[in-house]
């Protein structure tokens, strides 16, 4: 794989950020050093850029890594939106995720079943 140090590149990170920024440094362990970098958060059809500035990434958390074309970034269809709004949109859809998932526990609660918790399945 050639990679480019002069273009924007997108990253994927495993706990669900998006990172973009200018690829300057990898390594066999697919350690990243990006400059001028932005982290982009999606709720719906907004979006939201949040300057980072350099930003290292460990190789063990980088799931998807790939060059942004510059033409079609300016073909979008989302909108972009402040900080502000996007966080705010970010908050409310992970408070409406944490009370669907309430919702569902105690509906499964009710039947009389029970779910494990997420981390007490390694035991098993």
């Amino acid at each position: 794989m050639v990679l480019c140090y002069s273009e924007k590149h997108l990253v994927l990170l495993r706990d669900g950020r998006t990172l973009i920024g200018i690829l300057r440094s990898i390594d066999q362990f697919a350690n990243l050093v990006l400059h001028q970098t932005v982290e982009r958060i999606h709720v719906g059809k907004k979006f939201g850029d949040i300057p980072r500035g350099i930003f290292v990434v460990r190789g063990e958390n980088v799931v998807l890594l790939g060059e942004v074309d510059l033409d079609k970034e300016c073909d979008q269809i989302l909108q972009r939106v402040s900080i502000e709004e996007i966080l705010e949109e970010q908050r409310i859809e992970q408070q409406a995720k944490q009370e669907a998932e309430r919702r569902k526990l105690q509906t499964v609660k009710e039947r009389g079943l029970s779910i494990p918790k997420a981390d007490t399945l390694d035991d098993f």
